[in-house]
């Protein structure tokens, strides 16, 4: 049942975070206190937007059956550890301060930890 909750819980997460870059991409970056680009970023950050929905919306069909899914629970957990590496890398380079990268990092981690931990062992 947990690990259910989670997986919806990241479906979600990651509809939010395909809606803002699909309808709103430049303004997110904004809200975020990132340096907003050329509006022309914007075509890339819509199709990366697709890949968000696409695998919020798995994230539910996963979560109906994780054992039949684990290959996609650890797909989840590559992307949430590429994440949390590129938040590494840009926090401890100084391109991005720790006010902005804190958040999504910690969620990247605790996102790999409990998908770890609950994720179906066969």
């Amino acid at each position: 049942m947990k690990l259910k909750v989670l997986l919806r819980l990241i479906g979600v997460v990651q509809l939010i975070l395909g809606a803002f870059y699909l309808f709103l991409p430049l303004q997110f970056l904004s809200m975020q206190g990132l340096s907003t680009p050329g509006a022309d970023n914007a075509y890339p950050l819509g199709m990366l937007a697709a890949r968000f929905l696409a695998y919020g919306i798995g994230m539910f069909f996963i979560a109906r059956d994780s054992e039949k899914n684990r290959f996609w629970i650890n797909n989840m957990i590559l992307i949430q550890a590429v994440d949390l590496a590129v938040g590494i890398f840009y926090t401890a380079t100084g391109i991005v301060g720790l006010s902005h990268s804190a958040f999504p990092m910690f969620n990247a981690a605790l996102f790999i930890v409990l998908l770890m931990l609950w994720r179906p062992t066969k």
